[in-house]
This record gives C-alpha cells, sequence and structure tokens, in this order.
C-alpha cells in the first residue's frame, strides 16, 4: 500500500453494522501511515453520539444499517459547522447517486480491496480528488451552416450525439452538425470534461445538473433547459465516480 507519511494524519470512524466488515476496515486503515487513529462504531446512532464528541477527519460509512441508516447520518453530517469528509463503503452500488447527492468524496464497493481504500484515503488528503479539468472557454469548434463557417465555443456543448460518421453539438440556442465522428471527439475532448455516457452520446460534466436512478435505469439532466439523456449501465459507474470526485472537490 502507498503511504504518504509526510501529510499530517487523519483521525477516522468506522461505522458498519457487520463485525467482520468494521474488523477489515479498521485493520486495512490502521496499516496506512496518512491514518493517524481508527474508531469503529457498529451502529449509526451510536457513531453520532461519538462524531457529536470527538473530532474526526473522515467517516467510513456503510448506507444501508438498521435504525438510522448511512445516508441518513450523512445528511446529518452536512449540517455540522466542520462536517468530517464522508465515504461510503458498501455492496448496494445503487445508492451511488444518492452519496453524491450529500457530497461523499468517494464510494468503495465491497468486498473491498487494500489499493482501492487507499485510492479513497488519497481522495480525502488531497481534498475530495482531482477537478474534472474545467472546459477552456476559448476553445472553438468551426461550423458549417448554409455554406456559412460559424465558430461555436466548446464551453457552451452540452452534449455530443452520433449521427452516423457525424457528430451533432448541442447548445443551450441549438444544435449543430459536425464533420468528425464520436469516437474522436471523445479521444480529443476527453481533457476538457467530456465522457461518454453512451455508446452514440457525450456529456459535458461542467453541464450536469442532476443525476437520477429509477429501477437500475440512471439519466442525467444537462444544460438550463433539463435535457434529460440515458446513461447505459456500462458506463454508469465511470460517470459516478467522476461526478463524485468532481463533488468531493467542489
Amino acid at each position: 500500500m502507498n503511504h504518504l507519511a509526510a501529510v499530517p494524519g487523519r483521525k477516522v470512524l468506522v461505522i458498519d453494522d457487520e463485525r467482520p466488515a468494521l474488523d477489515e476496515l479498521r485493520y486495512l486503515l490502521e496499516q496506512d501511515a496518512r491514518i493517524t487513529e481508527v474508531l469503529t462504531s457498529d451502529s449509526a446512532t451510536e457513531g453520532l453520539r461519538i462524531l457529536q464528541d470527538t473530532d474526526v477527519d473522515v467517516v467510513f460509512l456503510d448506507v444501508q444499517m438498521p435504525g438510522l441508516t448511512g445516508l441518513e447520518l450523512a445528511q446529518v453530517l452536512s449540517r455540522f459547522r466542520t462536517p468530517p469528509a464522508i465515504v461510503f463503503v458498501t455492496a448496494h452500488e445503487e445508492h451511488a447517486v444518492e452519496a453524491f447527492e450529500v457530497q461523499a468524496v468517494d464510494y468503495v464497493l465491497k468486498p473491498v480491496r487494500a489499493d482501492r481504500l487507499a485510492e479513497a484515503v488519497r481522495r480525502v488528503v488531497e481534498g475530495g480528488g482531482e477537478r474534472a479539468a474545467a472546459v477552456p472557454t476559448d476553445a472553438q469548434v468551426p461550423v458549417e451552416l448554409g455554406g456559412v463557417t460559424r465558430f461555436v465555443s466548446r464551453s457552451e456543448i452540452t452534449h455530443v450525439e452520433a449521427q452516423g460518421d457525424y457528430a451533432r453539438l448541442h447548445t443551450a440556442a441549438g444544435s449543430h452538425l459536425l464533420r468528425t465522428p464520436l469516437s474522436t471527439l471523445e479521444e480529443e475532448w476527453g481533457t476538457a470534461g467530456f465522457v461518454r455516457i453512451h455508446r452514440s452520446l457525450l456529456v459535458s460534466l461542467a453541464h450536469v445538473q442532476e443525476v437520477r436512478m429509477d429501477s437500475g435505469r440512471c439519466t442525467v439532466a444537462v444544460g438550463p433547459h433539463r435535457t434529460e439523456l440515458g446513461v447505459s449501465r456500462r458506463h454508469t459507474r465511470q460517470l459516478r465516480d467522476l461526478l463524485l470526485r468532481r463533488g468531493g472537490s467542489a
């Protein structure tokens, strides 16, 4: 496991109602030089009492627990004057969007791997992970309309839709056809915050207004008109991770 011993250590609280999972997390975190102290609790209610009496830097928290759930506790903690960072550790992937909404730094799936947990600690230490690249405001995309070439600011593009070997650029004001395949734009615009959410769609993270999960189906709302776009299952986890990093580092 990689250590950043030069960074001031973090005091953490692990909350999980399953004793084997609680013990495993405590053991793994105690091996990390970035962690100075590990407290544990087997219920969210008891964990809240600990947090009211003790200053803790980060809480590693299960989602589904008897009584007060992990998500409910995270909502309570968000109202603290100085709330601790939240990392959810759970076997339930379907709660990822809700975790994003309460500004969790990370969402780690069980069974927990040591390297994945170390990555979560890194995100906490570095303030929530790497911020998604800002979309440059001076990047201009040439498009043709009626024989006239116009320039569209890439920062205004909310999403891009594949149309054969072409791509349709969508902005709040309308759309434009570009003679470039979606795969090429995905490669060239990845560093500008554009990610694939479907085989025929790229979306600008900067324009994502809302994420929804309904019966296992993920959708995003983009732009001022909140255009709803479907996210394929294979791209849901990647999108969730990117949005969590952006939300945690805000």
